[in-house]
């Protein structure tokens, strides 16, 4: 029991406890002393004690009196007087919690560091100013964009704008952010930038470095130990930290007078938060875009259906490069088909497997004395092989596994992926050809392939945990999976092949399109100018629409398709839909107790997609397999839906129904 009396003034206060579980996903009210009064603030963490254990919670409100009418606790103690959640966070939390069905306590976890005591007897109250000097920056580069000196205008005068940025071919992204970014941070405001992954962490710390000193720029990563996460989201909660930069978890961070929030790349997976609720940093950073009223710019070399209805439906304007800058800052990019007979034209292109206009382009930029790129969809070797003749998949006469070819140099020999057994003289069983070709091969048998072809010229492969970030801007073959083709230093590519694009294309899944294009340009955009001879070759059917935006460089155009057959087919974005995994029984009860908003779709239940489990243990006899329902609903209320299953859910925990239950709203892969 506290040996101070309650606190005269607003002596009740109404607190979040972390429990993680809906139905205790509300307020609860408890007793505050004299002692902690000036420091139990709302915002700040608390130690409660909850159904006879202690746990922490966040502080929601300070009030003189309570509508409970029995006794109040006192909370126990004070966890630290820092208002590691203000008004604008914990708006934000409410917002998403709804959006996604969420519960309150998780996305708190995700967006609040651990409190680590010598942390907060780190610095992290020295203005910024006095961290460094920074230098008036260039903004030219936005002169390039059509509407772009327009945004800047509206940004630096405090104005809220919003914009989609298509970033040409050639551009230094980083630097043009790290010129808008210290800009508006040397004007006193506060700006946000939110990457996908370290490596475009450390190119957009190493542009704001031309500008502002090393102590200027705070960066926020999951590498981050504890201390170093929770002084530097300390350093920003208290106005130190002005030009932030970081990944996923960034979106949440606390900028004092936030003015300008800048989202890369946002159809990368990276930015999804994988566990429950499953956030996205797109829909975390336009929510806070619009709670504080800050100006957003999401930036990328292709366009996600979901930035195109931000578009469409006048959100956002866009940035574009006009077609001049574009046709002389892109290389030349033209479609090559794969087929046998292109490939039986030159032998040395047939080795590398490789249609003779792309084996022409490679040799031509290694003479130039520049590098070239291979991308491929998957790391490793040969998956599998299919028919030469047909394409029916190979498989073992065994077990009828699937056959492929091993890691090894010199092994050729068709082997199968389930039992190992060799198949050195297989003949497909639908037509009788003994011909195999590889359905998808990876980087290390492309290298080994391309060294063939190419033998006086090094291969190097980037791919994986073996990610080469820099190379030379020297004559080399660089093999590299979507998302780990190296930067040139001092340079660009002189060519850049994309392989195996079908494999990309021909995915099960609803991005599938998308995601191919969006590597597709991001490699292409690494290519020197059509006017330095940069070339990119496809090897693709030059029909497929992707393919043509991709020549065009139109990714806009791109955007605008893929959301239109979104919109015919009734897929996200131009619909809500939330996938709801369940034992089949609990699945059920879940179901006829949800009450829907109207004109929603139901669908299913159905098995759960391969590959994918529920966690959690449960007796399958009694309460049947995992299945999932897929809910559809229009786009009219945008937490409509997610406020109906969160509502559902609470409902559900105090039906005391402890199945395991998974709710994800809009995710990107639905099945």
């Amino acid at each position: 029991m506290p040996t101070s009396p309650a606190a005269t003034n607003l002596p009740v206060v109404r607190v979040l406890p972390m429990l993680g579980l809906p139905h205790l996903d509300r307020p609860f009210d408890y007793l505050v002393t004299e002692a902690d009064g000036p420091v139990v603030q709302p915002g700040v963490r608390v130690r409660v004690r909850f159904a006879g254990r202690l746990v922490d919670a966040i502080v929601l409100a300070r009030q003189p009196a309570s509508e409970h009418d029995g006794d109040l606790r006192f909370i126990e103690r004070v966890i630290s007087p820092e208002v590691v959640a203000p008004d604008t966070l914990r708006a934000l939390v409410d917002a998403l919690a709804q959006r996604y069905a969420g519960v309150r306590s998780d996305i708190y976890r995700s967006a609040i560091p651990a409190r680590h005591a010598r942390a907060e007897e780190s610095d992290t109250t020295t203005p910024w100013d006095e961290l460094g000097d920074a230098a008036e920056p260039d903004l030219s580069p936005w002169a390039s964009y059509q509407l772009g000196p327009s945004y800047v205008d509206a940004v630096l005068s405090r104005k809220v704008a919003r914009a989609a940025w298509q970033i040409a071919p050639g551009e230094h992204w980083a630097g043009a952010v790290a010129a808008l970014a210290t800009k508006v941070a040397a004007d006193g405001g506060g700006v946000l930038v939110v990457v996908p992954d370290q490596r475009d962490v450390d190119k957009c710390e190493k542009a704001l470095r031309d500008f502002v000193g090393k102590r200027q720029i705070t960066t926020l990563t999951a590498a981050q130990g504890p201390q170093a996460r929770y002084s530097r989201y300390l350093s920003v909660l208290h106005g130190q930290g002005r030009l932030v930069v970081g990944t996923r978890s960034a979106a949440f961070a606390p900028v004092v007078d936030l003015r300008l929030v800048v989202l890369l790349h946002d159809g990368d997976s990276s930015l999804v938060d994988p566990r429950a609720p499953y956030l996205h940093a797109r829909e975390v950073l336009t929510t806070r875009s619009a709670i504080e009223q800050a100006s957003i710019l999401i930036g990328g070399y292709a366009r996600t259906a979901e930035t195109q209805l931000l578009v469409e439906s006048g959100w956002m304007h866009e940035l574009l490069a006009s077609r001049e800058v574009l046709r002389r800052r892109a290389p030349r990019i033209h479609a090559a088909g794969d087929s046998d007979f292109e490939l039986e034209r030159d032998p040395r292109a047939r080795d590398a497997r490789l249609p003779s206009a792309a084996f022409r382009a490679a040799s031509a930029a290694l003479e130039r004395g520049a590098p070239v790129l291979f991308q491929v969809p998957r790391t490793g070797y040969v998956r599998a092989l299919a028919c030469g003749v047909c394409r029916s998949p190979a498989r073992c006469r065994a077990c009828n596994g699937p056959l492929g070819l091993p890691s090894g140099g010199e092994q050729v020999v068709p082997t199968c992926g389930w039992c190992g057994r060799v198949d050195p003289v297989h003949v497909c069983p639908e037509c009788g050809s003994r011909r195999l070709r590889a359905v998808v091969v990876g980087s290390e048998r492309t290298a080994e392939e391309l060294g063939r072809a190419f033998p006086r010229t090094p291969v190097k492969t980037s791919w994986g945990e073996r990610i080469i970030s820099t190379i030379a801007h020297e004559p080399a073959l660089i093999v590299a999976s979507p998302g780990a083709e190296p930067d040139v230093e001092d340079g660009s590519y002189g060519a850049a092949i994309l392989l195996d694009t079908w494999a990309l294309l021909r995915r099960p899944d609803l991005r599938a399109t998308e995601e191919a294009f969006t590597t597709w340009m991001a490699a292409s955009a690494l290519v020197a100018s059509q006017s330095q001879h940069g070339e990119v070759v496809v090897v693709a059917d030059p029909g497929i629409p992707a393919v043509q935006h991709l020549i065009r460089w139109d990714a806009p155009g791109f955007a605008a398709g893929e959301l239109a057959q979104r919109r015919d087919a009734r897929f996200p974005p131009a619909v809500h839909i939330a996938v709801i995994d369940s034992p089949r029984s609990a699945l059920d009860d879940f179901m006829a107790h949800v009450e829907l908003p109207q004109n929603t779709e139901v669908l299913g239940p159905v098995d759960l997609p391969a590959g994918v489990d529920l966690p959690g243990e449960w007796d399958k006899t009694e309460f049947g397999p995992a299945q999932r329902v897929l809910v559809r609903s229009p786009l009219t209320g945008r937490s409509d839906l997610g406020r109906a299953l969160r509502a559902g859910a609470v409902g559900r925990a105090s039906r005391r129904n402890a199945l395991p239950l998974r709710i994800q709203v809009d995710p990107l892969q639905i099945g």
